[in-house]
């Protein structure tokens, strides 16, 4: 089995893509992360799911998660306001590492050494510099490998 079998229709987004745009993405669809797509539709990165949590998290709690303890539950909903006006481009390092994308001939193997070394859950199939053919789940990786 290759990686264009195990490839799915997967929705993607751009760096322009607001923060609370990509956050109903992952929650309406219950995605592990998204992929990040140039204006062609080449894989650009894949953003997972905690980076997106990330950026709508107050910083001091993020650095020291008990104080997240002193704030109440209404409080505590106000704070993906603070994402308004955000969009994906802020979650993103100035240089972007190589992204998890595999080729779309490449093995079942070669995808989970992707995932494993990227830290990925999720990995975009495309043949260098060519439109994304889908995406592969880490779910869908383990099931495949355990059907065996």
């Amino acid at each position: 089995m290759r990686a264009r079998d195990l490839a799915v229709p997967f929705p993607t987004i751009t760096t322009a893509t607001s923060v609370l745009e990509a956050a109903r993405l992952l929650a309406g669809h219950n995605l592990p992360g998204l992929i990040v797509v140039d204006g062609r539709g080449c894989p650009v990165t894949v953003l997972p799911g905690t980076e997106v949590l990330r950026l709508v998290i107050p910083g001091y709690c993020r650095e020291d998660p008990t104080l997240a303890r002193m704030i109440d539950e209404p409080s505590a909903d106000v704070f993906l306001r603070g994402a308004e006006g955000r969009t994906v481009a802020d979650l993103l390092p100035a240089e972007h590492p190589e992204p998890p994308v595999v080729d779309p001939q490449a093995t079942v193997l070669e995808v989970a050494a992707v995932m494993a070394q990227k830290r990925s859950p999720l990995v975009a199939v495309a043949a260098p510099r060519e439109p994304m053919v889908g995406g592969i789940t880490l779910d869908a990786l383990l099931d495949r490998m355990l059907a065996q």
